[in-house]
């Protein structure tokens, strides 16, 4: 398989996950906010816009490569209201996921495709260590002091 061939696949593979991702991370975002944890619902609202927007540049290079967009069928996801649950499935969806695109990236693919997949990547680590971050906070504080944080706009779940 040629280079760009390759290259668009990667990427079409990349758009279909991440577009599933970030519908989930909305649909989260409205179940926690409407918990009463508006910062952790804005956290993940905006993750999702993030996320959005990496799959708006990812659409954007398969077509500069004269590749054809894909509207690919998701499979159906859990929707938590526990948020203990949904960050050990954030996490391993995490791990899995940057396992599985690091896999993919080639370094024969060309820079701006490359770098782009990097970008992306290091993203999603910066998610992972955030992820991470609020286990060990929860660890620490107990579920209870780091619910009452997510309360509220206080910034504490920002990146």
């Amino acid at each position: 398989m040629a280079k760009e061939a390759k290259a668009i696949e990667v990427m079409q593979a990349i758009v279909t996950g991440l577009s599933a991702q970030s519908f989930n991370h909305r649909l989260h975002s409205k179940v926690f906010a409407s918990q009463g944890f508006e910062a952790l619902g804005e956290k993940y609202a905006a993750h999702a816009e993030e996320e959005m927007g990496f799959v708006e540049q990812f659409v954007d290079r398969i077509i500069d490569l004269g590749g054809h967009v894909k509207h690919e069928a998701n499979e159906e996801w859990k929707v938590y209201e526990d948020i203990q649950e949904y960050l050990a499935f954030e996490k391993q969806y995490s791990i899995d996921g940057i396992a599985a695109v690091e896999s993919m990236l080639d370094p024969e693919f060309d820079v701006v495709t490359y770098d782009l997949i990097k970008d992306y990547l290091k993203d999603e680590v910066d998610d992972l260590n955030w992820t991470d971050q609020q286990i060990d906070l929860i660890g620490y504080v107990g579920i209870q002091n780091w619910l009452a944080k997510q309360m509220t706009g206080s910034g504490e779940s920002e990146e």
